[in-house]
C-alpha cells in the first residue's frame, strides 16, 4: 500500500540525477492516482479494519481475489487473518492484507524491473520482450536516454537516487499502472493518499517531509512478542538504543532464556531457581555506566520479594574498575539473594556457562588483569625536577613573567612532519588532526590520551564548527592555511551534513585520512565519498564508526572509551597486535582481551557497521602486513557481506604472511527460523556464504587461526602471541608507567568519590527524572486530576495539596485582581513604557515596580494589622482608636469611589464565596465589624478588595487544616499575599501592553497644562545661613 502511494507522489517530484535523465517536454507518461487500501488484523480485538476506515471506492471494482466483490474478499480476509500460514519453510501469522482494483491486461504486458546497489555501481535489470542489464557506476558516466529505452525507467531511477534506495523491485509491472518502494525515513504526509491529481511542482520547492506514512512490520514468521513490541516502542520514542530479540525456544538453552518479566513476575517458581545475568561488554564511551549500575541496585531492591520467591541467582559483570563492585556485592547480602560480581578481567562468555552450570571450554586458568589503574591512580615519582628557565620563561623585577616564544607556550613547530610517514602508517606520534564539529568532550579525551602517551605535541590542532562559542575556526579553509602539518580530520558532523563537509575536506591535498563518526549516512552518499576518496588517495574510516586508536600515538575521538579504560587496556603505549573490526564496542572488547593475553594493541580500527564503509578489512590488514611494527593480525568479522573473503584471497595468495587470528560474529543467526537484522546495517546474510559459520569455516581452511567459539578467542590469541615470542618475532619489553591523569570531575561525582556543596537548594520542583515534578506530584497527575491553576500555585507556593475550595479561592483572587482599568499607577506605567517602544518584559516590569504599600501591596500589611489586632484581643472599636492615636491608616480600609451605598462588587463576590465554602471565616467577620466602625465616620471607609482578600486568605491559612499556626504566620510575613496580587495583576499589565501595541499608540507626552510648575525666583537665596 505504502509503496504504490509513494510512487504516485515521488515519480512526479524526484529531480533527475543527471541531465540525461531530465524528463522530456513531450513525455506522455501519466502518473496515476493510487487506488489501494491496507486491511490490518488487530490481535487484541481479533478484528480487521472496519469498512468506515476504508476508501469509498472499495467494493466498486474487481479486487485482488479475481471475480470477488468486496464482501467476498472481506470474508476471504477474515478467514485468514490471525491464522498461521506456511510460506516455503517459514510459518507466520497473516496480519496485513492489500486490497486494490485489478487491472485486466494480457500476459505479455507484464514486465519485471529491479534496481540494486553495489559498492561500485547500481545495476538495473529490466525484462521486456528482450532483457536489459545496465550498470551505472558511482560517480561515473551516466547512460544515455536511448540506453534506458523508456521514460518510466528514467523516472524510476530518478526516484531511486533521490530517495537513497538500496534495493527496488517491481514484479510484475503493468505499463498502465505501477507500484514502487517507499521513501524511507521521510514518509509522513497523509495527504498523498488524496486521489486528486498532484499539483505541478515545476519551479517550486519539494517538501522533503512529505510522503505516505510508513509502518514497519516484523519479518514474516517473526511475530513480535509483547516484550519485543514494548522495547521496540521505547527504542523509537527515546534517544536510547534498545533492542530485544527472544530466541527460538527449540535451540540449545533457549527454553531457559528469559527476560526481566519472566524472571520476576511469571509463576510458578522453578524448583531449580532462575538465573539473572547482568552486564555485557566493556564498551564504555561515556559516563553513564555508574548511573546504570545504581539503577540496577534500585531495581533489585524493589523486586526483592520476587527474587527470593523465584530462588534467583544473580551474576553481574562490572564493565570497569571504577564501578563500585562492593556496592553490588553488599546489595546481594542485604537482599538475601546470592550475587556474584566479576570485573573486566572476566569475559561475559565465561560467566554464562558458569551461571548455567556448564563446564567452560576455555582454559581453567582465568586471565589475570593488570592491577586496577583508574585515572589518577598511577604512582607519582618521588623525584620532582625543578623547572628550568626555559620552562618558566623570564621573571622580571616587578614579578611579571614572560613565557618563552612570544608569551604563549606553543606546540606548533615551523616545520611540519607531513609527508614523512609511510603509506601503511597513517597515524603516529606526530599525527595532527582537525575535529569537525563542536565536540569539546571528545577533544578533551583525545588530549588526555596524548598526555598518557607523553606526546610532545597535542594531536588536535583545531576545532572547526560554524558556531563561534569557542575560539575555533569557522571554516576548513582557514584551518588548513594556519595548520599545514595537519593531515587527519575527525568529522563529527551529523548525517545531514557529513557528505558536504567530507567532500570539502577531500578538496585539500594535505588531508590524508578522514574519520566519519555519523550514523545514518545514506548509502549512495557513502559510496560517492569512498570513490572520491579513492581518486584522491585519502583513507576513509567510517561512517557509523567510533574511529580507531594507535596506542602511544593517536586516538580518533572517543575510541577506546574513557581514560580509565585507556589506562587499564594499556593503550598509552604500543603493543604488537593490529586488529580491524566493524564494531566500536567490540573494539573495546579486543583492547581489553589483548591487554590480558598479549602485550597489547599496536593499532585498532573500527571500520563501521554500514554496508559500504569507506575502507574495508583488507585495506587495514594490508597496512598492518606492511608495517614492521605490527607482528600479529586480528580480524573480527561478522555475518553479512563478503569482505572477509577478500582477506582470505590475500592469505591464500601469500600477500598476507603474518599470523592472523579471526572470528566472524553472528553464529547464533542459525538459531532463528527467520531472517535476523543485527545491530549493524550490513549485518544480515543474503546468501549461505555470508553467514558467520561459512566465513569461519572458509577462514579456517585458508590457514587463519579460528577458535571453535568466541569464548576461546582469548586462548587462541595467547597461544599465537606466545609462539611469536618463542620464535623471537616479539621481544617483550619492560612495562612503562603511565602518567597521572586527573579524574574528570563529573565522572568522580558520578562515582561518589567527591561531593560538591550545593550553590542553591530547591524544594518545590524537579525536572531531572522521566517526568516533571511539582512538589513531588507528577505533571501528568496534575492534568489527570485536574487540580487547575490554583492547585499548581498551592504545590509551588505551599508545597502541599490544598482542598478544592481553597484552590478555587486562589483562582478567584487571580481573576479579581487581574486588572482595575488603565488609570491606576501600575497600568499607567506599563502603558507609558509600551508607548516608548519597550518590549513586553520591560513594560511589565515598569508596571510591577509601582506595586507597594500605596498601590496593590497592601495585602500583606492588611493581613498583619487585622490578624495582629484580633490576636491581641482588641475590639474593633479599640483597633480603630489605637490606629487613629498612632496616626496610622488601617491597610485594607477605604476606597476613592466605592462606599456603603455603592459597594464594590468584587468584595461582595469574595464575601459570598467565603461564607459559603470556608469552614471558618472569623477574621473576615472581625474585619467587617471594623468596617462598621469606620463607615460610621465616613461611608467610603469600607473594607476594600485588598483588605477583604487579605483577611480571607488568613482564614484559609489558619483554618484549612493544611498549615500550623507558625506556618500560617510565616507565609503572611514573607509576602505570599502580595504575590497573589502581583501574579494576578501581571495578567492585566500584559493585556495593556498588547493593547497599546495593537493600537500602534505613539510616544506618550503628558500635557503641560496638567502640570503646575513652581520655580523659585533666582534672587531668592537658595540657602539661608547665619553670618558670623
Amino acid at each position: 500500500m505504502s509503496s504504490k502511494a509513494s510512487l504516485a507522489y515521488w515519480l512526479q517530484r524526484a529531480p533527475a540525477p543527471n541531465p540525461n535523465f531530465a524528463p522530456s517536454p513531450s513525455s506522455t507518461l501519466k502518473f496515476p492516482a493510487p487506488r489501494v487500501a491496507q486491511i490490518l488484523w488487530d490481535p487484541a480485538t481479533d478484528s480487521i479494519t472496519p469498512d468506515t476506515l476504508l476508501p469509498s471506492w472499495v467494493g466498486k471494482a474487481g479486487l485482488l481475489a479475481l471475480n470477488k466483490d468486496w464482501q467476498d474478499a472481506k470474508k476471504w480476509i477474515q478467514d485468514r487473518a490471525g491464522k498461521p500460514q506456511r510460506v516455503e519453510s517459514v510459518t507466520g501469522t497473516l496480519s496485513s492484507f492489500i486490497v486494490e482494483p485489478f487491472l485486466p491486461h494480457p500476459s505479455d504486458s507484464e514486465y519485471y524491473i529491479c534496481i540494486t546497489s553495489g559498492r561500485d555501481a547500481d545495476t538495473l535489470l529490466f525484462t521486456t520482450s528482450g532483457a536489459l542489464k545496465l550498470d551505472i557506476p558511482v560517480l561515473g558516466p551516466f547512460p544515455t536516454r536511448a540506453e534506458l529505452q523508456t521514460t518510466l525507467l528514467r523516472e524510476l531511477y530518478s526516484v531511486y537516487v533521490d530517495l537513497h534506495f538500496a534495493y527496488l523491485e517491481i514484479n510484475p509491472l503493468v505499463t498502465a499502472e505501477s507500484i514502487c518502494g517507499p521513501k524511507w525515513a521521510v514518509a509522513r504526509d497523509l495527504t498523498v493518499y488524496e486521489t486528486a491529481p498532484a499539483a505541478s511542482t515545476n519551479g517550486s520547492k519539494v517538501n522533503a517531509d512529505r510522503g505516505p506514512p510508513m509502518a514497519w512490520p516484523a519479518p514474516f514468521g517473526r511475530d513480535l512478542t509483547k516484550e519485543e513490541a514494548y522495547i521496540q516502542k521505547l527504542d523509537a520514542s527515546t534517544g536510547a538504543s534498545l533492542k530485544l530479540t527472544r530466541r527460538h525456544r527449540s535451540r540449545g538453552f533457549a527454553h531457559e532464556l528469559a527476560n526481566y518479566v519472566d524472571l520476576l513476575t511469571r509463576p510458578p517458581p522453578r524448583p531449580d531457581g532462575k538465573v539473572l545475568i547482568i552486564g555485557g561488554g566493556i564498551a564504555k564511551f561515556h559516563q553513564r555506566s555508574a548511573a546504570t549500575f545504581k539503577g540496577i541496585i534500585r531495581a533489585l531492591t524493589s523486586y526483592k520479594t520476587q527474587l527470593i520467591a523465584h530462588n534467583a541467582k544473580i551474576y553481574v559483570l562490572i564493565p570497569h574498575v571504577d564501578i563500585d563492585i562492593a556496592a553490588q556485592t553488599n546489595t546481594g547480602e542485604s537482599l538475601g539473594v546470592p550475587i556474584r560480581v566479576f570485573g573486566p578481567d572476566t569475559h561475559i562468555t565465561e560467566i554464562v556457562p558458569l551461571a548455567l552450570g556448564l563446564k567452560s571450554t576455555t582454559s581453567t586458568t582465568a586471565p589475570v588483569s593488570i592491577p586496577a589503574t583508574a585515572p589518577g591512580s598511577p604512582k607519582v615519582s618521588s623525584a620532582i625536577s625543578e623547572p628550568g628557565a626555559s620552562d618558566v620563561g623570564t621573571i622580571h623585577a616587578d614579578g611579571e613573567r614572560t613565557q618563552p616564544n612570544d608569551v604563549v607556550v606553543r606546540f606548533d613547530s615551523a616545520e611540519g612532519t607531513k609527508g614523512t610517514r609511510p603509506a601503511y602508517r597513517p597515524f603516529d606520534e606526530d599525527t595532527r588532526s582537525f575535529v569537525y564539529g563542536l565536540q569539546p568532550r571528545a577533544i578533551q579525551g583525545m588530549l588526555d590520551f596524548d598526555y598518557s602517551c607523553k606526546r610532545a605535541r597535542p594531536s588536535v590542532a583545531a576545532m572547526i564548527t560554524p558556531l563561534t562559542l569557542l575560539p575555533v575556526y569557522t571554516s576548513l579553509e582557514e584551518a588548513v592555511k594556519k595548520h599545514p602539518d595537519v593531515d587527519v580530520v575527525v568529522n563529527f558532523a551529523s548525517s545531514r551534513s557529513v557528505y558536504s563537509s567530507t567532500m570539502e575536506c577531500l578538496g585539500y591535498e594535505s588531508i590524508k585520512a578522514i574519520a566519519l563518526i555519523a550514523e545514518g549516512v545514506p548509502e549512495r552518499q557513502a559510496r560517492e565519498i569512498l570513490w572520491k576518496a579513492k581518486e584522491k588517495g585519502v583513507l576513509i574510516i567510517g561512517p557509523a564508526t567510533v574511529g580507531g586508536i594507535k596506542p602511544g600515538c593517536f586516538r580518533i575521538g572517543n575510541s577506546g572509551g574513557m581514560m580509565d579504560n585507556i589506562i587499564a587496556s594499556k593503550l598509552y603505549r604500543p603493543g604488537s597486535v593490529g586488529y580491524v573490526s566493524k564494531s566500536g564496542g567490540m573494539s573495546n572488547e579486543l583492547n581489553n582481551i589483548l591487554s590480558l593475553v598479549t602485550n597489547g594493541t599496536y593499532e585498532g580500527i573500527a571500520i563501521g557497521g554500514d554496508r559500504y564503509p569507506g575502507s574495508t578489512f583488507i585495506d587495514h590488514l594490508l597496512r598492518y602486513e606492511d608495517d614492521p611494527g605490527c607482528k600479529m593480525l586480528v580480524l573480527l568479522g561478522e555475518v553479512g557481506g563478503v569482505e572477509e573473503y577478500r582477506v582470505i584471497e590475500a592469505v591464500k595468495s601469500g600477500r598476507i604472511k603474518k599470523p592472523i587470528v579471526a572470528w566472524a560474529i553472528g553464529t547464533c543467526a542459525s538459531m532463528f527460523t527467520t531472517e535476523v537484522q543485527f545491530g549493524h546495517a550490513g549485518s544480515m546474510a543474503h546468501s549461505d556464504s555470508e553467514t558467520a559459520a561459512a566465513k569461519n569455516k572458509a577462514m579456517r581452511e585458508a590457514g587463519f587461526i579460528v577458535p571453535a567459539t568466541f569464548e576461546e578467542l582469548p586462548a587462541a590469541l595467547k597461544n599465537t602471541y606466545d609462539a611469536l615470542i618463542a620464535q623471537g618475532v616479539i621481544v617483550p619489553t619492560k612495562e612503562v608507567e603511565p602518567p597521572v591523569i586527573p579524574m574528570d570531575y563529573k565522572w568522580a561525582q558520578e562515582l561518589g568519590l567527591i561531593r560538591k556543596p550545593a550553590a542553591f537548594i530547591s524544594t518545590i520542583s524537579d525536572e531531572r527524572g522521566q517526568e516533571l515534578l511539582y512538589a513531588g506530584m507528577r505533571i501528568s497527575d496534575v492534568f489527570r486530576e485536574d487540580i487547575g491553576l490554583g492547585g499548581v500555585v498551592s504545590l509551588l507556593w505551599f508545597k502541599r495539596r490544598l482542598p478544592p475550595w481553597a484552590t478555587k479561592f486562589i483562582e478567584m483572587v487571580l481573576m479579581l485582581t487581574a486588572d482595575h482599568g488603565p488609570a491606576v499607577s501600575g497600568a499607567m506605567n506599563t502603558i507609558v513604557a509600551t508607548r516608548a517602544g519597550k518590549d513586553l518584559i520591560s513594560s511589565l516590569a515598569s508596571g510591577l515596580l509601582t506595586i507597594g504599600s500605596r498601590f496593590g501591596g497592601a495585602l500583606d500589611e492588611a493581613a498583619s494589622m487585622f490578624s495582629g489586632a484580633r490576636d491581641m484581643g482588641l475590639t474593633p472599636r479599640e483597633f480603630v482608636d489605637n490606629s487613629r492615636k498612632a496616626n496610622k491608616l488601617i491597610s485594607g480600609i477605604g476606597h476613592k469611589i466605592k462606599s456603603v451605598n455603592n459597594p464594590d462588587l468584587r468584595v461582595e463576590l469574595v464575601k459570598e464565596y467565603v461564607r459559603k465554602n470556608f469552614p471558618s471565616h472569623s477574621l473576615l467577620d472581625y474585619a467587617l465589624a471594623v468596617e462598621k466602625v469606620t463607615t460610621s465616620k465616613k461611608d467610603t471607609l469600607i473594607l476594600n478588595v485588598d483588605g477583604c482578600i487579605a483577611v480571607c486568605f488568613v482564614d484559609l491559612l489558619r483554618d484549612s487544616g493544611a498549615f500550623t499556626s507558625e506556618e500560617a504566620d510565616e507565609y503572611i510575613k514573607i509576602g505570599t499575599l502580595n504575590g497573589l496580587f502581583v501574579l494576578g495583576r501581571s495578567i492585566g499589565f500584559i493585556g495593556h501592553h498588547l493593547d497599546q501595541k495593537r493600537l500602534r499608540a505613539p510616544l506618550y507626552r503628558h500635557p503641560a497644562d496638567d502640570i503646575f510648575i513652581n520655580i523659585a525666583d533666582l534672587s531668592q537665596p537658595r540657602v539661608l545661613g547665619k553670618m558670623q
